[in-house]
């Protein structure tokens, strides 16, 4: 059998992988000159134990999946893979049942070794954090996610710099021109991340959900501030949104992150407020949900605007946490775009969302936990194919 995959971040390239383990023939397909060039290669790098996800949900079973399977991964290829355990803090006693619940759905999702602490005992953990208690996730890890992406291509079919142009379904499969040269499959599985809508519209299955970019936004910790945190440290999330707040996370390379924030960009790839597409707002606007979204959420829209026009937000957010952190222990580094599908209704979807089409498979909405949970969500996909 003779599969084609769109897309060469970590989800497109584990589905490749599994594809391959099962005796198909498998090309990867991708626009970019290099795998994980977005999403993959634009995150904390965090290996979430899944503690927050709907019991039952697609996204609570495969973090699960997911976190053992890399694991598994990494010791094998010998890739950098740190159990440095997560903190989510309430700071203040209003927040100490949204604290609990996440304790209980860590219980609901078989999260291994997951406390509730006071506020001693989450100072043992953080010497430097502070908080009324906290939920201490003890195997919630780091990684090298672009590392992950890399060593998965090593052995694929990868086609870079391969924009997908064409999508026909013919009575043997599937017809895909991508640059100037046309393939031939029996099926075709799109992970296409921000560009999911694109393809899924070439492919004449548009759905009745789009993609929204979301830009997070990072500081980091000076290298003289970098010991006030050992490991991740969370608020409790607001249960409105798919979204974590503000957070301080150490990376796989020792840097420690601060953020981030979610803006709407003003491109599929704005990582920045300089890059516009007048084209890609266009069709973000048309989009009933986007208006809906917005006449919702305005008000926390305009305060992450606001946080992102400076640091001072930033800092406010994380001396919540780390109350000795100052504006010059905080600098400026890169950040990312999540491609976060939206309902017509204007709901922001929180579970993964795979559609089948006869020859044709759209992952619709893959955001965090999808790096954690790629080799089991390709698992879940693969299994649909065979």
């Amino acid at each position: 059998m003779r599969i084609g995959v769109v897309g060469a971040g970590i989800l497109g390239l584990a589905v490749a992988r599994e594809l391959t383990a099962r005796g198909a023939e498998v090309t990867v397909l991708d626009k970019e000159d290099q795998v994980g060039a977005h999403q993959t290669g634009h995150n904390s790098g965090v290996v979430h134990a899944g503690i927050y996800y709907q019991p039952g949900s697609l996204k609570a079973r495969l973090c699960r999946d997911g976190v053992a399977l890399l694991r598994e991964y990494c010791a094998e290829h010998r890739l950098p893979y740190e159990e440095v355990g997560k903190l989510v803090i309430a700071s203040t006693r209003g927040e100490l049942a949204g604290m609990q619940r996440i304790a209980a759905r860590a219980a609901q999702n078989g999260v291994p070794g997951v406390v509730v602490l006071d506020a001693l005992g989450l100072r043992e953990i953080e010497p430097h954090a502070v908080g009324v208690g906290a939920v201490h996730s003890p195997h919630t890890a780091i990684a090298d996610f672009p590392a992950v992406a890399r060593s998965l291509a090593a052995p694929l079919d990868v086609r870079l710099g391969l924009p997908v142009r064409a999508i026909r379904e013919t009575a043997s499969g599937v017809e895909v021109l991508a640059g100037r040269t046309k393939f031939g499959f029996d099926r075709l599985v799109s992970c296409a991340g921000l560009g999911t809508d694109r393809v899924a519209a070439l492919a004449g299955q548009p759905g009745d959900v789009r993609i929204i970019p979301f830009r997070g936004e990072y500081l980091r910790l000076t290298d003289s501030a970098k010991g006030l945190v050992r490991g991740l440290i969370y608020p409790v999330p607001d249960p409105q949104y798919p979204f974590l707040g503000v957070h301080l996370t150490k990376r796989i390379d020792g840097e420690v992150l601060v953020g981030p924030n979610a803006v709407m960009a003003l491109a599929l790839e704005g990582y920045s407020w300089s890059k516009i597409s007048l084209k890609d707002l266009r069709a973000i606007a048309a989009w009933p949900g986007t208006r809906r979204m917005a006449a919702q959420h305005w008000r926390t829209g305009l305060r992450e605007v606001y946080g992102s026009l400076g640091r001072r937000s930033f800092l406010k957010a994380a001396r919540r946490y780390v109350p000795s952190l100052t504006m010059e222990d905080l600098v400026r580094t890169e950040g990312g775009v999540r491609a976060q599908a939206v309902a017509r209704d204007g709901a922001l979807l929180d579970d993964f969302a795979i559609d089948t089409h006869g020859p044709i498979v759209l992952v619709r909405n893959a955001p965090s936990p999808a790096a954690t949970s790629s080799l089991a969500i390709a698992r879940h996909i693969v299994d649909s194919i065979f």
